[in-house]
């Protein structure tokens, strides 16, 4: 108790800064714990991001219907370099000025994708005067000594032409946005580079063969030597990382000299977040599991880097999740799969205190990126993602408050057999086991829902007194250690919050809570307060 109180004072502290200086987001940590702050307070994106190719005006009026029905409060969208610079020094931030100007009309704030040198590690967004001059913008040689289709980050000109056009559109966000719609960049796309590990360059043979960097060496834990000695097997995985990583970290710090919103790079994953991958077939460079504290030494001016995660097994995606929740490392999923399959995982991220999660593909331009995302994004589908982000609009700042405080958890419904539908989350004191695919009333066994959708979030509100709320599962509480003390319900208080206050509406109790606290797909939310008896 004594730890949740001093958490509370150092929020409370926080949040006295005066305005004046909280008028830009920015990224928090305390104790290993992360908040981002939006207009002086925490703040949990419930994100969706478009296609990539609704980037245009004309796009708008098939994005915005969808983003309302899912009562996102995020938005993420494309902005390309080809796009704002179609010739060298003249920009065109006509489309910038569209999406803000609309983003405050839905009441929804932005993150800004920048597809510049990288975009899914390739090319394709720069200008064409960038990328149809090999020579001035060089790419990677090859691991087979061909001319590769990436850029390669050691070509100090391109970097130079990619900050000169970050650096252009952060003034005109600087100029246009002072009441920050856009409250976070991503700097790139899914940097790196399939097929090769490294770039072959002589260039890049001759820095290989030279000595790691010492900041790197600190955050690894290394003694000095040349890449192959120091990392062996990953050497060639570790260099091509630093090396992207330096290049993105001086696009991010030039412009965050103009405007220091937060920034961060996503991931294009390994296949699994367990066990050894060859680099060279994975996006080698970019920010997955495998290289976080290679981008931490290399990439300061980055707030954070995130999973895109598209791997539906329920092993699997938890285990990215805990790869990219770190002290050091606010978890945040920029992207994830928008078949019905990935809505339950919205639970555990957030449980495990992220500053926000996005799904990917959430518009009506007729575009499906299955078999990543859903067949056809209907109705049906809309909805699914729609019930969570209901569920959390009205508690959004309450819900960012508490996972900064560390006192937030959350589970999906399991598909690996072992589990047996059922998860149990420590609470300390006390334990809560979830399971899913029963009746509201009777003891029935757990048997999984016909579609595995539940899930269950948790925040510990004081010593015995829990914020619940879930969909498609049952929750039962019970003490750690009993010893000789029985568990009660003393109260249970079904409500909502309005302005940040909580509004009673009944209590459960009776048929409601002597089979567990179930929740099916209304959308209900629950103070639970505990006692033990004699």
């Amino acid at each position: 108790m004594k730890q949740v109180l001093g958490l509370m004072a150092a929020l409370a502290a926080l949040l006295a800064v005066p305005a004046a200086a909280q008028d830009v987001p920015r990224i928090v940590s305390r104790d290993g714990k992360h908040a981002l702050m939006v207009d002086g307070a925490p703040f949990l994106m419930l994100g969706a991001q478009v296609n990539n190719s609704s980037n245009y005006p004309a796009a708008l009026p098939k994005v915005w219907p969808v983003i309302d029905q899912l009562k996102a409060n995020t938005l993420q969208v494309p902005i390309a370099w080809e796009q704002i610079e179609p010739e060298e020094g003249k920009f065109d931030f006509s489309f910038v000025d569209t999406l803000l100007e609309q983003a405050r009309e839905h009441d929804v704030r932005l993150v800004l994708l920048w597809f510049a040198t990288w975009k899914n590690t390739g090319t394709a967004y720069a200008p064409r005067w960038v990328k149809l001059n090999n020579k001035r913008f060089p790419r990677m040689i090859g691991r087979e000594g061909k001319v590769h289709y990436a850029f390669s980050p050691l070509a100090k000109s391109t970097l130079e032409a990619d900050k000169k056009a970050f650096v252009a559109l952060m003034r005109h966000l600087r100029e246009r946005d002072p009441g920050n719609t856009v409250i976070m960049m991503q700097v790139e796309n899914e940097p790196g580079t399939y097929g090769s590990a490294r770039d072959h360059s002589p260039e890049a043979d001759r820095l290989f063969a030279g000595p790691v960097p010492a900041a790197l060496l600190k955050q690894t834990g290394k003694k000095p030597g040349s890449w192959a000695q120091v990392y062996g097997r990953d050497a060639e995985l570790f260099f091509h990382s630093w090396y992207v990583a330096s290049y993105i970290d001086a696009v991010a710090a030039a412009g965050k000299a103009v405007k220091p919103l937060p920034m961060y790079a996503n991931a294009a994953l390994t296949g699994s977040p367990f066990g050894w991958q060859d680099p060279n077939t994975y996006a080698s460079g970019g920010p997955a599991h495998t290289v976080i504290d290679v981008y931490k030494a290399a990439a300061p001016h980055l707030d954070l880097v995130g999973p895109d995660i598209y791997n539906p097994d329920h092993k699997a995606y938890l285990g990215f999740l805990d790869a990219y929740t770190r002290a050091d490392n606010p978890l945040f999923v920029p992207e994830t799969g928008n078949a019905r399959g990935y809505a339950r995982y919205f639970f555990p991220t957030i449980g495990r205190g992220a500053i926000g999660w996005s799904m990917f593909g959430m518009d009506a331009s007729g575009y499906y990126n299955f078999p990543l995302g859903a067949p056809k994004l209907d109705q049906a589908t809309i909805d699914l993602f729609a019930r969570n982000y209901r569920l959390f609009r009205p508690m959004q700042r309450e819900w960012a408050r508490l996972a900064f405080e560390g006192q937030v958890w959350g589970v999906a419904e399991p598909t690996d057999p072992e589990a047996k539908h059922s998860q149990t989350i420590d609470l300390g004191a006390h334990k809560a086991t979830v399971t899913f695919g029963r009746l509201q009333f009777g003891f029935d066994p757990a048997k999984g829902n016909a579609e595995p959708l539940g899930g269950v979030a948790i925040a510990r509100l004081g010593p015995d007194e829990y914020l619940l709320t879930g969909f498609d599962a049952r929750v039962e509480f019970a003490l750690t250690n009993p010893g000789d003390r029985n568990l009660m319900f003393d109260r249970i208080e079904e409500g909502h919050f309005e302005n940040g206050k909580w509004v009673f509406e009944r209590v459960w109790n009776g048929d409601q809570t002597d089979y567990g606290l179930n929740f099916t797909d209304l959308p209900q939310v629950l103070k639970v307060k505990l006692a033990t008896w004699p």
